[in-house]
């Protein structure tokens, strides 16, 4: 089988595979598949709260700090209400913010304080990620200096690379978590259920993010969709999370894999 048609029968496989979800139709699963954020009508302020809730989109981060808080919507009276430039000229340290969060919304559970530490790291990206957005003077012009890179295949994925380095703590996973979250539908998530449903189906060549992205982008180019709803596919049956409708199933990465390598006949 070419690649190709790879790509469209894995993707066939999982759209087939969801809809045995009790209560699941192609409707709900459809819904999952397009951006919460309407990329026009978004403003500056909604693009530093997506940032701050993609920095604790990772691994056991939800839990350790959105859940400790109440959610991330709790951050709004110490972040401006997520106003990027107000974050910025306020000259907090990582450091001030979190002992302000601590002082003013009391997180539950160990709040560990040690530099490779996920509170120290969550408040890194927070302030850092305010001075990178600051620099654009408007939603528009951090529009068209996005637009700079996704109109161009090829150089796309450098702007989460770059972003990696702009924003401490926050990855090229993140980053482009953060971006396909704001209605960038070209970018996809490079996250632990991607790599591993891909990787295990063939569909490529090693876990790296960079890898698992640009074959993201192959799927959705061979099944013309956006690389936005192959992630949120794949996402959907890692996690079983139906956001949308607020319903939660168990995971099933693994019974996916086996069944679809069974129905594709691969090794």
């Amino acid at each position: 089988m070419n690649p190709e048609d790879l790509d469209r029968a894995a993707y066939q496989c999982g759209r087939r595979f969801l809809l045995e979800y009790p209560g699941i139709t192609d409707a709900i699963v459809e819904q999952h598949l397009v951006p919460v954020i309407v990329l026009e009508s978004a403003t500056i302020n909604d693009a530093y709260r997506r940032l701050v809730f993609s920095a604790q989109n990772a691994q056991m981060m939800p839990r350790v700090i959105g859940q400790a808080i109440g959610g991330i919507d709790r951050l709004a009276p110490l972040l401006f209400d997520f106003n990027p430039m107000r974050v910025a000229a306020r000259g907090w340290s990582a450091e001030e913010l979190m002992q302000h969060i601590r002082d003013e919304l009391q997180p539950t559970g160990k709040v560990l304080v040690g530099r490779k530490s996920l509170w120290p790291r969550f408040c890194r990206a927070v302030v850092s990620g305010a001075t990178f957005l600051a620099q654009f003077e408007s939603m528009q012009d951090f529009r068209k200096w996005v637009d700079f890179f996704d109109k161009d295949d090829r150089a796309r994925a450098a702007l989460p690379m770059i972003m990696d380095h702009e924003v401490d703590g926050i990855g090229f996973a993140l980053a482009c978590d953060f971006l396909k979250e704001i209605g960038y539908v070209n970018f996809s998530k490079p996250d632990v259920h991607l790599k591993v449903i891909f990787s295990d189906l063939g569909l490529t060549r090693t876990t790296h993010d960079y890898d698992v992205f640009k074959a993201v982008a192959r799927m959705a180019e061979s099944v013309q969709v956006s690389p936005y709803a192959v992630d949120k596919l794949f996402w959907l049956i890692g996690s079983g999370r139906f956001y949308l409708i607020d319903i939660k199933f168990p995971g099933r990465r693994e019974e996916f894999i086996a069944r679809c390598k069974s129905e594709l006949g691969l090794p």
